[in-house]
């Protein structure tokens, strides 16, 4: 029996016809395994995940497979994303006894959960041989492989976090994670290491940050190069725009095809700012040809946005992005085709597999309009090929950090539908993903998941929520925002400063995750310490900003070794030493002179510099409007850090030297 058929995952539902007897993760599947007396078999993996489907195909698939499977063990799937708990404390576990961790995982653990072995992909003969290895093993040597992983358990469960109680990042500290950060620089290809070469987004808004408080040239010419170099690769989609998940190579040619909307959503917003603190046609570009592919690929029927889509499509790898100049010619005819060869760097030999090459474009083509004629050509003759699948699941951490870049990019590039399309998607999380004040992680088909809302989806939707407030000025967002953040300090912290990624009344499992680097996104800890120290700076509230500071340390302590993996908290920590600024637009939201000041406050560069805009009749209850008012009659702007503030300006010249003096 398999029981997949009414999850909610897409990654789920893809195995709801598998013959393996497949379980959910549940109490029931646990008590399965004690009263049958046999492991658990814990696979992990995610939609858009390739390995997965290849072992799924190998394996899960086969009939006699499955039947060993079936026969040895109580078999449970679990979607990562869904479930970033249970991910989370077995890729902990998993790491630590094989030392090296991915999807799709694979956990033999007790019915207790405790984990005893583990490991990734397997193939299907290895795989095979395992199940009876492992069951040989539990029936003759329980107390002995148990017993081992008992102590990686135990040793996982009793050292805590190794990163808390530090202060928040100094100056020097900053300027010491930027040296770290050039060290491992690839200063002909741009990104930090070698291959693979993941989007370092937060690590960017780091050095832009740096650079706009600093003046750093070195900082900028890190995060330019890189930017650029991402932007010109087959990384991104040269024809319908957004990012793959990574570069298999050093140089950003050739990238693993899935799209990811949490890195499509960072990168969008990194753009946005790279455009704003240096005015590059090619970031504005690329932020809002993100954000068109993540409307028009990614949109639900319910306005918020799916998890992701696949990298396969007709069961390859890349096959829905790869051309050669045969299908060049075919799409466009052999003048055209000819020259997209040449511009794209599409090759009879290929930068792919069997002489396929993913499109590139190293230079801006000398003829514009002919380019964007052959792009557009090319890309309606793509639609006609299969698309890949499309993991429709809209999880409330990935949607929050769309609202923030959506928010910036509409405001900053001049496109309000964009402002709009966030609006819908904090719509949605209002109406299905917010019960009672608490969040529920995912949703499909405008029905709520059962899983409980972990630390990132609390902290990146209040992100998300601050900055649709700066751009609208709408108060109800702020109201939001403190009520998710007041949730974080009741049921996250961890006593020391930090905080659990999940909540106080959560599922046990064998240990409270609590992982305070950032990775893909920002880890739970800083997307906090950056919502807290935004709202601290709307309210004044000195809690919220105690709090904000407190989590920062472990940035402190990655800073000078370790800055990639600290890249968001490093961000914030910028924010901090630069006060942030708070500036206050004062007047009628309607009066032509008001959004003129609010224009001039969005451009801004200072590290993350919070506004609010309000009539100044107080009635819209954001401590940092009360008693700023108009000036002469006029609309007016207040520039001000701990909530002193400087005298009031009244037009956007006015307001702008104001900033650049800071």
């Amino acid at each position: 029996m398999n029981r997949l058929k009414d999850a909610t995952s897409p990654y789920l539902l893809q195995h709801a016809d598998n013959p393996v007897d497949w379980w959910e993760w549940g109490e029931e599947a646990f008590a399965e395994a004690r009263t049958r007396d046999v492991p658990i078999l814990l696979s992990v993996g995610y939609a858009a995940c390739h390995w997965c489907h290849v072992m799924a195909h190998e394996s899960f698939e086969d009939a006699e497979t499955a039947r060993h499977m079936n026969e040895l063990f109580v078999n449970v799937k679990v979607d990562r994303e869904e479930r970033p708990d249970v991910d989370a404390v077995y890729m902990e576990a998993t790491q630590a006894m094989t030392g090296q961790g991915g999807w799709p995982m694979t956990v033999f653990m007790t019915p207790d959960g405790a984990p005893f072995y583990c490991g990734t992909y397997f193939p299907r003969p290895r795989f095979r041989a395992l199940l009876d290895a492992v069951a040989r093993a539990w029936r003759e040597q329980r107390d002995e492989v148990v017993g081992q992983g008992r102590q990686v358990v135990d040793a996982l469960t009793s050292r805590g976090s190794a990163l808390g109680g530090a202060e928040p990042p100094s100056e020097e500290r900053l300027a010491q994670a930027v040296t770290s950060l050039a060290d491992s620089y690839d200063a002909a290809r741009g990104g930090f290491g070698g291959a693979p070469k993941f989007p370092p987004s937060m690590v960017l808004e780091f050095l832009l940050r740096h650079h706009a408080r600093t003046d750093d040239g070195q900082s900028l010419a890190m995060a330019s190069h890189t930017l650029e170099a991402m932007a010109r690769g087959g990384m991104y989609d040269q024809l319908g725009g957004g990012f793959a998940r990574y570069s298999v190579d050093d140089s950003w040619v050739v990238p693993h095809f899935e799209k990811m909307l949490y890195d499509n959503a960072l990168l969008a917003r990194v753009y946005a700012h790279w455009w704003r603190l240096t005015g590059d046609p090619l970031a504005k570009r690329i932020a809002l040809e993100t954000c068109d592919w993540m409307l028009r690929d990614l949109r639900t029927s319910q306005g918020g946005l799916a998890s992701a889509l696949d990298a396969d499509s007709e069961g390859v790898e890349g096959r829905f992005y790869v051309w050669t100049p045969e299908e060049l010619r075919a799409a466009l005819g052999d003048a055209d085709g000819a020259d997209a060869a040449g511009m794209f760097r599409v090759t009879a030999a290929g930068t792919f597999e069997h002489g396929s090459s993913v499109l590139q474009l190293l230079a801006d083509p000398a003829d514009p309009e002919r380019y964007r004629r052959i792009r557009a050509q090319l890309l309606a003759a793509r639609e006609e090929r299969v698309p890949p699948a499309r993991d429709d699941k809209v999880v409330a951490a990935w949607n929050g950090l769309a609202v923030a870049a959506l928010a910036d990019c509409g405001a900053l590039l001049g496109r309000p539908d964009l402002v709009v399309a966030a609006g819908q998607i904090v719509h949605l999380i209002e109406n299905v993903h917010l019960v009672d004040g608490r969040l529920i992680r995912t949703s499909r088909d405008g029905a709520a998941g059962a899983n409980a809302g972990v630390l990132e989806d609390y902290a990146d939707v209040a992100e998300g929520l601050l900055a649709l407030h700066a751009v609208t000025g709408d108060p109800a967002h702020v109201r939001l925002a403190g009520t998710l953040l007041e949730a974080v300090l009741t049921h996250f912290e961890d006593g020391h400063g930090g905080f659990y990624d999940t909540a106080d009344d959560a599922e046990r499992l064998f240990r409270r995750p609590q992982d305070p680097t950032d990775n893909a996104a920002p880890s739970g800890q800083s997307a906090a310490a950056g919502a807290l120290l935004s709202y601290a700076a709307l309210t004044g509230s000195a809690r919220h900003r105690e709090a904000a500071m407190s989590a920062l340390g472990p940035a402190t302590l990655l800073a000078e070794q370790h800055a990639r993996f600290a890249g968001w908290g490093l961000a914030v920590a910028e924010a901090l030493a630069a006060g942030p600024l708070e500036i206050a637009i004062v007047g009628d939201p309607a009066d032509e002179r008001t959004r003129a000041l609010h224009g001039a406050a969005l451009a801004a560069v200072a590290p993350g510099t919070v506004i609010t805009l309000g009539s100044g009749d107080g009635s819209e209850g954001v401590p940092l409007l009360v008693g700023r008012g108009l000036v002469g009659g006029v609309p007016a702007a207040y520039v001000c850090r701990d909530f002193t503030c400087r005298l009031p300006v009244t037009t956007p010249a006015e307001l702008t030297a104001e900033l650049a003096g800071r």
